[in-house]
């Protein structure tokens, strides 16, 4: 029998599947026999200022729909708990009688949920709390996946696919192409661009990634012989990228790390700083070293936002993963993350399992690319076998310029 009531809140930024969570939370709630589901408007900054939203009204049409709607449904936030918060969030928790805490976000989210379970059983107060992964950066720890990651990706692929198709048929005009995706300490998003390419001469020809820190000189270089090989160069770099003499690719040519501002979390705003973007630094450099003309693009949240490219597997995941956070807590599981376990059949086929880990292991840790998937400028095999199923699909487009030549005119 479960007692108490439900509270559940959306962190940090969105992905395109995150509010599907939250439907899985509140339809399984409800099948627990929970009748106070309670959301957090505005994350844990809202519920600091009793802001509340009664989910228990959602029709079961209403929850389809919240399945394919964008955005942060409930409003997010990205407030850093303080230590004098903790009393106040353990008064207002006891207050609405809330027994069972689920928060869909990333490490830091991860962080909070901890923070508040602990100091709830230091003062006695059974409450049993479960995070719910979400990042488009895919740098969680524990998990195979993070929800928002496959539909992403999709995004960046499927993107750096079409603009590459342009820059190549118009590199008589401009000769490169800079597309920066977000991460800021992983380079899965920008990774997964990879899969636009089914040729060596196809989009994108060089992936840059945090994990791996530029040198000015190995930028020109690259680019140099790319141009050289094709004709024209499309580049992918994640905005967390660094100089070798770990500077913010954003900042600048080099030095400018004193501009970076920074977020509540101690996170790097790449946004703001002197550079502007590291699309833009890479661009100028570029610019100025070879007077080539190019273009550079800084989607910055779409990639989070776009339900016109949501993988199906990722909204059915998302939502699976507020079910699974609501059925271990029911069981008495608590300070634990939901996790992704992929496993394969005899015939490779994709297939998924969920678990959990221990939230104060996912708080303090993020996860980059293995080295086994990452090659000078690009990516391995290993990381297109991992991504591939996560993706789907993608289209492949007529190529005319593969025609044979007509000779030339007789005479």
């Amino acid at each position: 029998m479960v007692k108490g009531n439900v509270l559940v809140g959306q962190s940090g930024g969105p992905t395109a599947v995150i509010n599907a969570s939250l439907a899985g939370v509140v339809q399984a709630a409800r099948a627990a026999g929970f009748t106070g589901i309670y959301g957090m408007q505005f994350a844990i900054e809202g519920f600091l200022e009793e802001r509340l939203l009664d989910l228990g009204a959602l029709s079961y049409q209403d929850l389809v729909r919240l399945k394919h709607t964008p955005g942060s449904a409930l409003g997010s936030c990205r407030y850093k708990v303080r230590e004098e918060d903790l009393p106040r969030i353990y008064q207002l928790l006891r207050r609405f009688d809330i027994r069972y805490l689920f928060y869909i976000g990333g490490n830091d989210t991860m962080d909070t949920v901890h923070r508040i379970t602990e100091f709830c059983k230091k003062e006695g107060y059974e409450i049993f709390g479960v995070g719910i992964p979400k990042t488009v950066d895919n740098d969680l720890y524990a998990t195979d996946h993070t929800p928002g990651y496959p539909s992403a990706a999709r995004y960046v692929a499927l993107s750096v696919l079409h603009a590459g198709r342009l820059a190549r048929d118009m590199q008589r005009v401009d000769r490169f192409l800079v597309h920066q995706t977000v991460g800021r300490d992983a380079g899965w998003l920008a990774a997964a661009s990879a899969l636009a390419a089914r040729r060596r001469e196809d989009a994108p020809h060089l992936i840059y990634i945090p994990e791996r820190p530029l040198t000015r000189d190995g930028v020109l270089a690259d680019v140099d012989r790319v141009v050289r090989e094709f004709g024209w160069a499309s580049i992918v770099i994640g905005e967390g990228t660094c100089w070798e003499d770990g500077t913010p690719v954003s900042a600048g040519f080099s030095g400018g790390a004193e501009a970076a501002r920074r977020d509540r979390f101690d996170n790097i705003e790449f946004g703001a700083m002197g550079g502007g973007s590291a699309a833009l630094t890479l661009h100028r450099l570029i610019t100025e070293a070879t007077g080539f003309r190019g273009e550079f693009q800084v989607p910055e949240s779409l990639p989070m936002s776009a339900a016109d490219r949501v993988v199906s597997l990722d909204r059915e995941e998302a939502f699976a993963c507020g079910v699974e956070a609501v059925v271990r807590a029911a069981r008495g599981e608590s300070g634990v993350m939901v996790t992704i376990i992929r496993t394969q059949s005899d015939r490779g086929a994709y297939h998924v399992s969920y678990g959990t880990a221990p939230l104060e292991e996912v708080a303090v840790r993020a996860r980059p690319m293995p080295p086994e998937m990452i090659a000078p400028g690009f990516v391995t095999e290993a990381f297109l076998e991992y991504a591939r199923p996560l993706v789907g699909d993608i289209e492949e487009y007529i190529d005319l310029q593969q025609l044979p030549p007509v000779g030339a005119a007789p005479g």
